[in-house]
């Protein structure tokens, strides 16, 4: 599981992001239980998820995130990125972010890809 916290810091909300390799839905499960067993992210506001599997069927979760998971799945079928889940989660900070939130999962997505594609990582 690779993991990039303190992402985003944008008016009290917090954001990380994660993933790591996912070929069917199952594996997507067992990964989002692996990612809450740490109670950091069992207690954050929104876990929001998207895969490509294996053979492109796009999965998405908003975890009341509306629309959050959709930005995630966009991203990674521009990379073609295919039996890999990314997770953006969210502290919610108190202050509504409105459009500003859909930046921040993007800004996110675009760190772990980077990373991603980095072997000093």
């Amino acid at each position: 599981m690779r993991q990039l916290s303190g992402v985003i810091v944008d008016r009290g909300s917090k954001y990380a992001v994660s993933g790591g390799p996912a070929r069917t839905r199952d594996e997507v499960d067992a990964f989002l239980k692996k990612l809450k067993k740490d109670k950091k992210f069992a207690k954050a506001t929104h876990n929001t998820w998207a895969v490509l599997l294996e053979d492109g069927v796009p999965l998405k979760g908003d975890d009341g995130e509306a629309g959050a998971g959709m930005v995630i799945l966009r991203m990674l079928e521009r990379e073609d990125l295919r039996a890999h889940v990314i997770v953006v989660t969210r502290w919610f900070g108190g202050k509504h972010l409105g459009g500003d939130r859909f930046r921040h999962v993007q800004e996110c997505v675009r760190a772990y890809l980077d990373d991603l594609g980095n072997p000093q990582a």
